[in-house]
């Protein structure tokens, strides 16, 4: 009988907390570090608590973010820890360690819909696939250099090589953004282009530095992740823009 009651409000505390649509709460900071260790992207609300401004705007923008995990944190000795002094909805993400602030107070308009933008304009992963969403977290984020793998999706190698190649991402955070380009459509044929290529061509792996504005092929072959780390690190160490500068071509963007 006590076993049966106990369920019962367990169920019902569960369905209360769905219906509601309450966050997570991350009480000190081993959760708050264990939750941005949890995800390659993760958003937390640095909120005074579910009253405060811009809380419901969340709830609302995590439902229509799915793919992000959102959870809410009122302790202010944890927001110490990550530099944070007034109401903030901050985004995490791995693949160049970017702390992006969205300090309410300073916000002209909170909207939800502005939110999920905040949210997905700098949902960069270890693979990010390019698209007009996408392009705007990329091209603002510190790291300049993208290693961009060029792919028609629907074919046997796309799902092959973006998973390579995501296991080969962390190996350089902070200093490539390794991007999926698809090059089935219609939209990214100015990108494929940009490299001498066309979509008969692909798969192929190439190099776009926004700094110079350079652009560097790996040779035709397989797609390993050998070949791609060492064509990586020898862009680092600048034996590729030697070879680049002979013959280069004015490029102007993606």
């Amino acid at each position: 009988m006590l076993l049966a009651l106990l369920v019962s409000l367990l169920v019902s505390s569960v369905a209360a907390t769905e219906e509601d649509g309450a966050l997570p709460r991350l009480t000190d900071t081993k959760a708050a570090e264990a939750f941005v260790d949890s995800a390659e992207v993760v958003v937390i609300g640095f909120l005074e608590g579910e009253e405060s401004h811009g809380y419901q705007e969340l709830v609302a923008a995590a439902k229509k973010v799915d793919s992000v995990p959102v959870a809410i944190c009122t302790v202010k000795e944890v927001w110490a820890d990550y530099s944070i002094s007034s109401d903030t909805i901050t985004l995490f993400r791995k693949a160049d360690n970017l702390q992006e602030n969205l300090v309410l107070s300073e916000a002209k308009k909170l909207e939800v819909d502005g939110l999920v933008n905040f949210i997905t304009t700098n949902e960069v992963r270890y693979i990010t696939e390019y698209n007009q969403v996408t392009a705007v977290g990329l091209f603002h984020s510190q790291v300049k250099s993208h290693l961009l793998l060029f792919a028609n999706r629907g074919t046997k190698d796309y799902s092959k090589l973006k998973k390579r190649l995501g296991a080969l991402a962390p190996e350089f955070t902070g200093k490539f953004l390794f991007v999926l380009i698809n090059g089935a459509l219609k939209s990214n044929s100015r990108a494929v282009g940009f490299f001498g290529l066309k979509s008969e061509d692909l798969p192929r792996v190439g190099i776009y530095d926004s700094d110079s504005d350079g652009t560097w092929l790996l040779p035709e072959g397989e797609i390993s992740t050998e070949r791609v780390r060492d064509f990586c690190q020898s862009f680092l160490r600048g034996d590729l823009k030697e070879e680049k500068q002979a013959g280069a071509e004015t490029k102007t963007e993606l």
